[in-house]
């Protein structure tokens, strides 16, 4: 019999690197509707903000159409669209809010 080494070829493939998963920004429209309370209401309980950033978005959001609320993945970002969505239509409100591909 041969050498034990010389009968086995074992290759180590290196694992592949993982990709980085493409980021989507959340993005809440103005509306003529929707009042501010709510819209800061939806950004503490949905995107989980400080009160505090929460208003200065919503007065972002007011004041120039639309507001960046924040970068996720995609499947965050389609999740977190579908609760603003859920609870503007539970309080009757108009409130739109869109994913883009950052």
């Amino acid at each position: 019999m041969g050498d034990f080494d010389n009968e086995l070829d074992v290759q180590i493939k290196s694992k592949p690197e993982a990709e980085t998963p493409k980021m989507y920004r959340v993005i809440l429209h103005n509306d003529d509707y929707t009042t501010m309370e709510f819209v800061v209401e939806v950004l503490v309980k949905v995107f989980r903000l400080p009160a505090q950033d929460a208003t200065r978005i919503m007065l972002d959001v007011h004041r120039k159409g639309q507001g960046q609320v924040g970068v996720f993945t995609r499947d965050i970002a389609r999740t977190k669209v579908a609760q603003v969505h859920y609870l503007a239509k539970q309080r009757e409100y108009p409130l739109k809010c869109t994913y883009e591909e950052a």
